[in-house]
C-alpha cells in the first residue's frame, strides 16, 4: 500500500473477535500502526504513547487501530495490562501485513527471521491512505506527537 491507495473495507478481527471496517471509522482519520509483538519494549512504549495521547488525537479526528500477528488472547493481555483504549487487530494469518506490505525478512543480532515492520499508516476520512510513517522514521516514545505534528 502506498499514499494514495484505498485502503481494504475490512481490516481484520480484533482482539474480541470483531471484524474492524474502514465503514466504522466513517468522519474519521484511521492511525492504523503496526508493530512486531504484544509485551516488548518498544511496542509498549509506542502503545501507551499512543494511550496516554488518545483524547489529543481523537480531538483532532483520528481513531487508533493497532495490528499485529500476534493472536487474540495476546492482544487481550497487552490491552488489560497496558489499559489501552484502542482496538487490536489479531493478523494471525498475516494477510493485513501482507497487503500494506510490512512483513519481510528481518535481522536482529546477525540473526534473520520473518516479522512485521513498524510502520503507521494515516488512512483519511475517504479511506485512502494519506500518509506512511515508516520503521525508521517511528519514535516510539513520542509517536502521537509524530503523527499530530505530520512529520
Amino acid at each position: 500500500m502506498q499514499i494514495g491507495d484505498k485502503a481494504p473495507e475490512i481490516l481484520g478481527i480484533d482482539q474480541n473477535g470483531n471484524e474492524i471496517r474502514l465503514s466504522d471509522y466513517r468522519g474519521k482519520k484511521i492511525v492504523l500502526y503496526f508493530y512486531p509483538k504484544d509485551m516488548t519494549s518498544g511496542c509498549t512504549s509506542e502503545a501507551c504513547n499512543l494511550r496516554d495521547n488518545i483524547a489529543t488525537l481523537n480531538e483532532n479526528g483520528y481513531a487508533v487501530i493497532g495490528a499485529s500477528v500476534d493472536d487474540a488472547k495476546s492482544h487481550q493481555k497487552f490491552i488489560t495490562k497496558h489499559e489501552l483504549p484502542f482496538p487490536l487487530i489479531a493478523d494471525t494469518d498475516k494477510k493485513l501485513v501482507e497487503q500494506f506490505g510490512v512483513w519481510g525478512e528481518k535481522s536482529m543480532y546477525g540473526r534473520k527471521y520473518f516479522g512485521t515492520f513498524r510502520t503507521t499508516f494515516i488512512i483519511n476520512e475517504e479511506g485512502v491512505i494519506e500518509r506512511i510513517i515508516g520503521p525508521k522514521k517511528i519514535k516510539t516514545k513520542d509517536h502521537a506527537r509524530q503523527i499530530l505534528s505530520e512529520e
